[in-house]
């Protein structure tokens, strides 16, 4: 116990409790006295509190409010709002695995939740003024934090928020940064919108989706995208730029190349079609929907895009491509690298290349801008690294080869994984793979 901390004395304990600034979030808390009792359990997990002195100090920062939480083995401590309710709470020594699909990466040395692009702003203000990097946190779903943690701050995009108004060229929903996206894929579906639902079941939140312009299925959001609003974070003003503005390619946008780092995506104005019809380019898609329904029988809109949206859900769900607690092969960031892109001399190159091995299995491949598209997945497996390989406590789903997972492990031992993958694909096809997910070093410094 930190000997420069007061404890709650049992003396008016409720009345100290109730002007206590602190927020419980998703925490527990127990309570105790000077002597080391516990007098109140406020909920159900066991958690020592304590209230810090004006000026006390905890591993270099300053608290109004620390308790240690049992389960990580570590001390947490909360600024209260200094103007009023909205300025956020800072929250320090937060693990992050419990906000990532993977459940890896150590705690946060400052955790700000944001609900509002004010909350951003005071988030990177006090972020400056302590002189320490920020990290943003969308959904989670693709991001790998340092088993050391991040020595900065972690930004939560949690702005939400969900309209739509007709227009003549469509539906526009505008969507906040930190709704799920796959609520507002459901949302659109309902009601007959059309243009995302083959993007039904991806994880995450609605601001991740324009940073590498997810895309499955054969769509992509770049495709239905009207605008992103933003926050620029060195001057903290709100700037909107159009779907031609956002430099859209494929997984790629200036949010993830030139201007990676410089903005933080706030909401997402999106253009649907109504009543819309069967958008199923990929012939998987189409085998699945043809088995699992008549389309031809269905009206266009809510009944067509419906079986659409089942039909994608049941294809991810059989990958382990929607998170499920159940299945330990979702537990992952999705696919770990993207397809490659290669000219058409190149490709020829590797299928030479691969001729010359004396595997007569046909490489998949597929026209797309810019050039030929080659299966990452096939790639790997080729390379030697089957479904359900396994190295130590990560390794690789046993339903598709791209989703690297966390059994019982650690970031560093994802990295090896993916640098041995890599090198081998290099070594057998000359294609050097490239990573999807965003990997964030503990110092918050370019790299890794």
């Amino acid at each position: 116990m930190p000997e420069d901390l007061l404890l709650f004395t049992e003396e008016n304990i409720d009345e100290q409790l109730k002007t206590a600034p602190f927020q419980l979030g998703c925490y527990t808390l127990r309570f105790y006295t000077e002597q080391g009792k516990p007098v109140k359990k406020v909920t159900d997990t066991v958690s020592e509190f304590y209230l810090s002195p004006s000026g006390g100090t905890l591993r270099d920062s300053t608290f109004n409010l620390v308790f240690y939480d049992s389960r990580f083995d570590t001390y947490r401590g909360f600024i209260p709002p200094q103007s009023g309710r909205n300025h956020p709470a800072f929250r320090y020594h937060e693990p992050i695995a419990p906000y990532t699909t993977i459940g890896l990466g150590g705690p946060a040395r400052v955790f700000s939740p944001c609900g509002r692009v004010d909350d951003l702003r005071n988030a990177l203000t006090h972020a400056r003024g302590e002189g320490i990097p920020v990290q943003v946190l969308a959904g989670g779903s693709n991001i790998l934090f340092a088993d050391r943690g991040f020595d900065g701050m972690v930004v939560k995009v949690d702005i939400t928020g969900l309209k739509s108004e007709e227009r003549p060229d469509g539906v526009e929903v505008v969507a906040g940064a930190g709704e799920t996206w796959d609520g507002v894929v459901a949302y659109a579906v309902s009601r007959g919108w059309g243009g995302i639902e083959c993007l039904s079941g991806i994880p995450g939140s609605v601001g991740a989706t324009p940073v590498q312009n997810v895309g499955a299925y054969g769509q992509e959001v770049s495709e239905t995208i009207v605008s992103v609003s933003a926050l620029e974070r060195a001057t903290l003003r709100e700037i909107t730029f159009t779907g031609k503005e956002c430099l859209f390619g494929y997984r790629r946008s200036r949010f993830k190349a030139e201007d990676r780092d410089r903005f933080i995506i706030t909401a997402v104005r999106f253009l649907l079609r109504p009543n819309a019809g069967v958008d199923a380019r990929y012939p998987e898609l189409r085998r699945t929907l043809a088995e699992g329904a008549d389309i031809a029988s269905l009206r266009p809109g809510g009944e067509t895009l419906a079986a659409v949206r089942n039909a994608v859900l049941a294809l991810r769900r059989a990958k382990s491509m929607v998170v499920d607690p159940s299945d330990g092969n979702s537990r992952s960031v999705g696919s770990f690298f993207t397809n490659p892109i290669v000219s058409s001399s190149e490709f020829h190159r590797i299928l030479e290349r691969w001729a010359g091995e004396g595997d007569r299995s046909v490489m998949p491949s597929y026209p797309a801008s810019g050039g030929i598209k080659l299966s990452a997945a096939w790639l790997v497996e080729k390379s030697g690294f089957t479904k359900g390989l396994r190295r130590g406590g990560v390794g690789i789903s046993q339903h598709h080869a791209l989703a690297l997972i966390n059994v019982n492990g650690t970031t560093e031992e994802i990295l090896a994984l993916e640098r041995e993958i890599r090198s081998a694909v290099a070594a057998r096809f000359g294609v050097e793979l490239e990573r999807e997910p965003v990997v964030v070093p503990p110092s918050g410094e370019a790299g890794a």
